[in-house]
């Protein structure tokens, strides 16, 4: 069970070692519409288990309608998908995440509205605040499929050991240093994993109240708020000394970071998605799982992906029956079955056999996900996504590594992004 539960891949990621290659449809099969819609995803093994085991289920309902299913290394998704739609080949199906609005800003995907609207979908009660998260210039463009919360592991023995109180929802992020503090032994244990990537320090913007793309849709990444998070996310490395630092990270190990760290007992919190827990099931110390604690809001972020239907599709209302089907409670259950990830049908996440999953090896406070639903913040998943990313992480490396000044870091991105933006 242990290598069974794997880390949901962004798109943008590196692909993950192992994973599977990519099993591809002969091009141009079904062009007569009679054929079989061609669903494209990016994964591995467990990936294709599930989403197969999930078509099937679909095809048992509707045998007039077949799925061919097709995986994609992360690493090669979106140049290949681009590469299909640009060909006329586009997929009928397809995964999306964080770039979702790089194709509906070409209009590679279509707009679903309507066909939520003629289905009797209604998106925010099966969904939640994620319901629209895949949407621009007020559409819907993909459907919520995978959508679990940035949660917080917790060692507890070295809570009780340093009579700490656990997590909790209410903590704010002042409770959550304290914690920090009282949990690090100099050199040899640290309060926290760190909060290094995006969906972290970004969490704890949100909490003070900031916006990275602002509602009229421009970039506020230099705000008091931003600038007050991030220094305080550095901090607690360079300042406070409850993080690792890159260098005492490396001291540890090879690819070391806040998720290794934690099953090492070298950080007693870190803060992650799903994916850890299946590198955790047979730890030998006791440990457990909360929501994200909180600001002067609460905040979090949310890692996902989301079905679309592109331009090409033989079909577009099969194609959507395809998409209800899949996002309904039947099917969504078999993702927490095969411990892929967490289902974004709210129903679902609410059901015993996700509070209680038959692989959880000890009791496991599950329903932290579905607390922190309801304070998932909306992700500015802007056309020039990826350039704003690159923004960031070429900014940002010395600062991380060594400490620094978070407003003089912000006021260059803040330039950058105002560029990208207005091009």
């Amino acid at each position: 069970m242990e290598n069974k539960i794997r880390r949901r891949t962004l798109v943008q990621a590196a692909a993950t070692a192992g994973v599977a290659a990519p099993v591809l449809a002969a091009c141009g099969s079904g062009d007569d519409g009679n054929g079989p819609l061609k669903m494209v995803v990016w994964g591995g093994d467990l990936d294709k288990e599930t989403y197969q085991a999930r078509i099937d289920l679909f095809e048992a309902e509707n045998p007039d309608i077949k799925i061919e299913l097709q995986l994609i290394p992360a690493d090669q998704y979106e140049q290949k998908v681009q590469t299909m739609i640009a060909g006329g080949d586009g997929p009928d199906i397809m995964q999306v995440a964080e770039g979702v609005n790089t194709y509906s800003s070409k209009s590679q995907i279509l707009p679903l509205d309507d066909y939520a609207k003629d289905a009797g979908l209604d998106l925010e009660q099966r969904f939640g605040p994620v319901g629209t998260l895949y949407s621009y210039e007020d559409k819907v463009y993909a459907i919520p499929d995978r959508s679990g919360a940035m949660i917080v592991y917790y060692n507890k023995d070295l809570f009780d050991a340093a009579g700490v109180e656990y997590p909790t929802a209410e903590w704010t992020q002042e409770d959550a240093q304290a914690a920090m503090e009282k949990l690090t032994v100099p050199g040899t244990q640290w309060g926290y994993g760190g909060a290094g990537w995006w969906p972290q320090w970004w969490s704890f913007a949100y909490q003070n109240g900031g916006q990275i793309i602002d509602d009229s849709g421009q970039p506020t990444a230099n705000s008091p708020e931003v600038v007050a998070a991030l220094q305080w996310a550095n901090d607690l490395a360079h300042k406070d000394h409850v993080v690792p630092t890159a260098a005492e990270y490396a001291d540890m190990g090879p690819d070391m970071g806040g998720d290794p760290a934690f099953a090492a007992q070298k950080v007693a919190i870190n803060a992650t998605g799903f994916w850890a827990i299946g590198g955790l099931l047979e730890a030998d110390f006791n440990w457990d799982i909360a929501p994200l604690w909180r600001g002067a809001d609460q905040a979090v972020s949310a890692f996902g992906s989301g079905l679309a239907i592109s331009r090409d599709a033989k079909d577009p209302k099969k194609a959507f029956k395809a998409i209800e089907f899949l996002t309904g409670a039947d099917a969504q259950e078999l993702i927490i079955d095969k411990a892929q990830d967490v289902p974004a049908n709210l129903e679902v996440q609410q059901s015993d056999a996700f509070l209680a999953p038959s692989w959880a090896t000890t009791p496991l406070n599950m329903a932290a996900f579905g607390e922190s639903s309801s304070f998932i913040f909306r992700a500015p998943f802007i056309p020039q996504w990826n350039e704003m990313q690159a923004a960031f992480n070429d900014n940002l490396g010395t600062f991380w590594n060594e400490g620094g000044d978070a407003q003089t870091e912000l006021d260059k991105i803040q330039t950058q992004l105002e560029s990208i933006i207005t091009d």
